[in-house]
């Protein structure tokens, strides 16, 4: 069963990656991730604290909380 973080969390994630923020790409387990080191743009965060992203390779996989890693650039 997946656990979903708290309100308190997804408010921290907001006001770390508002939308606008660039990142890229450290680690990504998923088969249609972009390559580790794509840059992509945070166009904001869902309920369950993941960032939905608009990456420049044209995909748009969000980042999963607790399981993907990207760092601000």
């Amino acid at each position: 069963m997946m656990m979903f973080p708290s309100r308190e969390t997804v408010e921290r994630i907001r006001r770390q990656y508002p939308a606008g923020t660039r990142v890229e790409l450290v680690r990504m387990d998923d088969a249609q991730a972009p390559p580790a080191g794509t840059h992509g743009t945070v166009l904001g965060v869902d309920d369950t604290a993941s960032l939905i992203m608009r990456w420049d390779n044209g995909s748009g996989l969000n980042v999963v909380y607790g399981e993907d890693v990207v760092r601000k650039l």
